[in-house]
């Protein structure tokens, strides 16, 4: 399986979160199976942690080191991409959520989340 990490898991799995659980640590564990980050959650990250957010308080430099020195993949943001996030139904307005749904889409790859919204897609997300 191909894993896109939603971006509170992405930081669940870089401090080791207990939020995590374990079927989200089966997955990420598993040796056949591919993850990825975006960029999107790397600005997020950026962003939200500027704006004070206790929650996002990282380093996103030193996390994008430690995610590619653990074998995750970096996915950039492409036009096409941005161009699927159209095709969304309306039913969640945060655009960083948004573009990770629409990254995952397009690329064929499963959308690992603890968002109760970002599950509600249709399409192959995986709740924790």
């Amino acid at each position: 399986m191909t894993i896109l990490l939603d971006t509170n898991v992405l930081l669940w799995a870089a401090i080791g979160d207990d939020r995590l659980g374990g079927k989200a640590v089966e997955l990420l564990c598993e040796p056949s199976n591919e993850l990825f980050f975006s960029v999107a959650s790397l600005w997020e990250i950026v962003i939200k942690s500027r704006l004070g957010r206790n929650d996002f308080r990282v380093d996103p430099g030193n996390l994008r080191k430690q995610l590619a020195g653990n074998g995750y993949s970096e996915l950039a943001i492409s036009c096409s991409h941005v161009l699927a996030v159209s095709e969304l139904p309306p039913i969640h307005k945060d655009p960083f959520d948004r573009i990770l749904i629409a990254q995952a889409r397009v690329e064929g790859f499963s959308l690992l989340s603890s968002d109760p919204i970002v599950v509600s897609y249709p399409g192959s997300i995986v709740k924790i």
